[in-house]
């Protein structure tokens, strides 16, 4: 790739920038807390949520089929407050991002996997409009990672071809996905590590091409 091309950076969230949305440390637990059967739950976890992060049922038609399967003692907006409380900050890379991106001269877009509701959730608390161009997400465009289409989607919106984007991502068989499409990807590992990687980037591009304007 020549360094010239640069145009797009294209960035998952959960697991980069903030915790995983709903991941199965979380749902361990949400089973501690709410006294549920965790193995049961994990199954049926694993069952629909695909389904739910690509927005063919809502958050509620997920609990029902997980959760509200059997009478329980507690409320549903209780579990749902539960599962919102999981999404916290990431040290460093989100605040750094956000700052970084204000003089990069990069457009920066997310690709990820997440369901409405959440994803609605975390761009709102989090913040996520001042650092992201535009967001690429499971559950508003029908497909998820690691489908190649939902990469190729993101460079059609971007008008970006794949020599021109770069791609973060803390799942490596992810990254290697958008390999194989032609982008240049790295995994995800820390966030030193990430900001060495996007620090020179921008240098390259300002010691080619001057700050942008």
């Amino acid at each position: 790739m020549q360094i010239s091309d640069l145009k797009i950076l294209f960035f998952d969230i959960g697991g980069v920038l903030l915790s995983n949305g709903w991941g199965h440390e979380s749902r361990i637990l949400a089973a501690e807390k709410f006294g549920l059967n965790y193995k049961e739950m994990d199954q049926l976890h694993n069952f629909i949520f695909n389904v739910y992060e690509i927005g063919s049922v809502n958050l509620d038609q997920y609990l029902d089929t997980v959760i509200f399967n059997h009478p329980r003692d507690f409320v549903r907006e209780d579990f749902k407050e539960f599962m919102y409380s999981q999404s916290v900050e990431l040290p460093g890379m989100l605040a750094w991002l956000k700052e970084w991106k204000k003089d990069c001269g990069f457009r920066i877009i997310s690709i990820n996997n997440e369901g409405k509701e959440l994803n609605d959730y975390r761009v709102q608390k989090f913040k996520l409009h001042t650092c992201f161009d535009a967001f690429i997400s499971s559950c508003e465009v029908k497909m998820r990672k690691p489908d190649p289409r939902i990469f190729e989607l993101a460079m059609g919106i971007a008008q970006a071809t794949p020599s021109q984007c770069v791609y973060f991502d803390d799942r490596i068989m992810f990254a290697n996905m958008a390999k194989t499409l032609g982008l240049r990807a790295f995994q995800h590992t820390s966030f030193e590590s990430t900001k060495e990687i996007l620090e020179e980037l921008k240098k390259e591009q300002f010691d080619r091409f001057g700050p942008p304007r």
